[in-house]
């Protein structure tokens, strides 16, 4: 849960944080009986920074897809990110990962912690896709297919150009989004979404992932690859790890922004796919990591921090997301005010102010269009009451014992 300091700031993350935790409690207890889908959703939780919550939400057959849907690209990504795997072994594998879907005895050991034990327990996996329908099996092997075959181009190939930018995040999350609407449709609970629009759902997520993750990428050991396009970078320093010293702040800083700009060229299309959504479920297990997206841009947005440690929206502010995200008159408010937010911090002397200015500005109209906007802040980012820090101190202990009371004596009933 979030930190008591925090939550003396930010009494009323309080609640939502409560309600995250019981939440999640909830979920822990739902895990199915059998060997091979109790594997799946066990991993699930293990190896998801953010999707295990919300892809539990989802109803059951969609469920169980999105979830064999996860893990699958989550081994293909392992066997990518190892770099003890030789090329000349990595490549093939990649390739023809979509094959061993269909075989119950395949393993492939590699891969640390939780990610081996993925690797190692593959079949529990295949098994589960086994039992999937077919129009969900099919879909999950064409975006593997394509997928592998997009990490193994880029085993090779560095990301020089930010054309190269654009097309390595379609393969490893682009796909991610045309998968997910492939599956919605296949449940029959959405119309089949364009693929472009699809596209830039995964591209907003991994951009955003990319430029958050800066610090713990370059400084991994052995080296992982990194996806700055040099195209970016290069106006600004001579090698990409120069961002990370003291005396090239300025320059880190502008490339950063410059990064975080390039990102907004998706909200426009995030948002059109957004509202086209109909089921409650599916809507908000894609609005909730979006919202978190552009919040996260918001943090990391002239901020030397991303180049000393990490940033990321508080917890307290991740729980009022994922708790207050229902429609999506919720997103444009999250949105707009996200977007304030981001523009108050632009420095007019940025090499890149005037263009991160106009496309801040874009989405702000197209919220403002959108009719869903009042003066008064969102629901999600509400103005915050300011509370004695006594008072507060008190409301966290009691809801803190009512919480454990209500965790001993009997399962939650709250929504998820």
């Amino acid at each position: 849960m979030g930190s008591l300091g925090a939550i003396f700031k930010h009494p009323d993350d309080l609640y939502p944080l409560l309600k995250l935790k019981m939440a999640m409690k909830h979920a822990e207890k739902q895990i199915p009986p059998q060997p091979h889908w109790g594997f799946c959703y066990t991993m699930l939780h293990k190896v998801s920074r953010s999707f295990a919550l919300v892809i539990q939400q989802l109803g059951p057959q969609l469920r169980d897809a999105v979830c064999v849907f996860y893990l699958v690209l989550r081994a293909l990504d392992t066997v990518e990110d190892d770099t003890s795997i030789a090329t000349d072994v990595k490549v093939p594998i990649l390739i023809a990962f979509h094959h061993h879907l269909y075989d119950r005895d395949w393993h492939f050991s590699c891969g640390t912690k939780d990610y081996k034990v993925l690797m190692d327990l593959f079949h529990h996996v295949s098994t589960a896709f086994s039992e999937l329908g077919k129009g969900h099996q099919e879909a999950i092997e064409e975006i593997t297919k394509r997928m592998g075959a997009g990490m193994a181009k880029f085993i090779s190939k560095e990301v020089e150009t930010i054309d190269d930018y654009d097309e390595y995040c379609h393969y490893v999350a682009g796909l991610v989004g045309l998968g997910l609407s492939k599956l919605f449709h296949a449940s029959q609970l959405e119309d089949l979404a364009p693929d472009d629009l699809s596209n830039s759902m995964g591209l907003f997520l991994q951009k955003t992932n990319i430029i958050r993750d800066y610090l713990e990428d370059i400084n991994e050991i052995p080296k992982c690859r990194m996806f700055w396009p040099r195209e970016t970078w290069s106006k600004y320093v001579d090698k990409l790890e120069d961002l990370k010293y003291e005396e090239n702040s300025v320059k880190a800083v502008q490339c950063l922004n410059d990064m975080v700009t390039n990102s907004l060229i998706h909200v426009d299309d995030c948002l059109k796919y957004m509202s086209a959504l109909q089921d409650p479920a599916i809507f908000r297990f894609c609005a909730i990591p979006q919202i978190m997206a552009i919040g996260t841009l918001a943090m990391c947005y002239n901020n030397i921090e991303v180049f000393r440690g990490v940033v990321k929206m508080r917890r307290g502010l991740t729980a009022k997301v994922i708790d207050r995200t229902k429609t999506m008159a919720d997103v444009y408010g999250a949105f707009f005010d996200f977007s304030c937010m981001l523009k108050a911090k632009v420095d007019k002397s940025d090499p890149n102010a005037t263009k991160t200015l106009s496309r801040l500005e874009a989405i702000q109209k197209t919220c403002r269009a959108s009719g869903f906007l009042t003066k008064s802040k969102s629901r999600i980012l509400g103005s915050e009451p300011r509370y004695n820090s006594a008072l507060a101190a008190l409301g966290f202990l009691i809801l803190a014992i009512v919480f454990v009371y209500l965790s001993a004596n009997r399962p939650s009933n709250l929504s998820e």
